[in-house]
């Protein structure tokens, strides 16, 4: 990456959202936005600066479910009932995140929250259990509604409980 991409709202709502829905995924402009975001993050002991400094954002670092090879990916995460939430959108489009198909092949992941990492077990919740606490989330953030609705599939509700 040889410019800095900056690190604001616009960028990540307009930038990565009509990306990573599109039928190609995510590309050069998710890319770009998720190493600042992830060298910003570790740079601050997981803390983001600027626009974004109120966001709670966490790392996820997964198991490629056909690669093998390690993948970090920055979130938007939850604490909701003492549970630690992570939502796999991928902005409403048709199909799951990349991140999400890694976690379900291979649970076992690693958090960056904040300045503390440990590893964690993934799990999906299902069922009733999943749509209260979907429910919850979009009351949070009013977005993962409008991915919700753009989309025919269940969005996943991910708990990533400490190992």
């Amino acid at each position: 990456m040889t410019e800095r991409t900056e690190l604001t709202s616009e960028n990540l709502l307009e930038g990565l959202a009509g990306e990573i829905r599109s039928p190609a995924g995510p590309g050069e402009i998710t890319k770009n936005f998720n190493e600042a975001l992830i060298a910003e993050f570790r740079n601050n002991g997981g803390r983001i600066e600027g626009e974004l400094s109120g966001s709670p954002f966490i790392l996820i670092t997964t198991r490629g479910a056909k690669s093998g090879k390690e993948r970090t990916t920055p979130l938007v995460y939850f604490e909701i009932e003492g549970r630690l939430l992570i939502i796999a959108s991928r902005g409403g489009a048709p199909v799951h995140p990349a991140w999400y198909s890694n976690l379900v092949a291979n649970p076992e992941v690693t958090v960056e929250l904040g300045a503390e990492t440990f590893k964690a077990r993934a799990v999906v919740i299902e069922g009733e259990n999943r749509d209260r606490l979907f429910a919850e989330v979009a009351s949070q953030i009013d977005t993962f509604a409008d991915y919700q609705q753009r989309t025919d599939r269940v969005i996943p509700v991910v708990e990533l409980r400490r190992l």
